[in-house]
């Protein structure tokens, strides 16, 4: 009679304003920090950092969007979004960065295409030569004659 609907084991993780928090992190779900957190974070979902947020750490993850402050290395392989408040001190390994005005970066920012999104690319940057291909080759003599006039 009812829709028997399976529930995903993922929740959310929170770190709240006042908490301080030391330590490797791995998680499968969203992480989102108000407080302050030293040590490494690994997340297969998404990490915000959020106004209050200090993280003195390297984090890889899904997307991440920074409101706060973040101390490390950055590694996304979606996109990180620097917001109005936010501030990063460390390098970034992104597929996609977007920063407001007001935000801070200080590092290095590497921006790399997945392997699909560059076969892609590639198919879309040979179809202007598959048609420069297709129509007849003018001799240099009728090149300029054409220029001539």
């Amino acid at each position: 009679m009812f829709k028997d609907t399976k529930r995903l084991n993922l929740t959310d993780t929170l770190i709240g304003q006042g908490t301080h928090v030391e330590g490797k992190m791995v998680c499968e779900a969203g992480l989102r920090i108000e407080g302050e957190y030293r040590g490494d974070i690994e997340c297969l979902g998404d990490v915000i950092v959020g106004e209050c947020g200090v993280a003195r750490s390297n984090i890889s993850a899904r997307d991440i969007t920074i409101a706060g402050k973040v101390y490390g290395d950055v590694v996304t392989k979606g996109r990180l979004t620097i917001t109005a408040t936010g501030q990063l001190h460390g390098n970034i390994s992104a597929q996609s960065f977007v920063m407001q005005d007001g935000g801070i970066f200080t590092g290095a920012c590497r921006m790399e295409r997945t392997q699909e999104q560059a076969r892609s690319r590639s198919l879309l940057d040979s179809e202007p030569q598959a048609r420069a291909d297709q129509q007849p080759q003018q001799s240099s003599k009728e090149k300029r004659q054409a220029q001539a006039g």
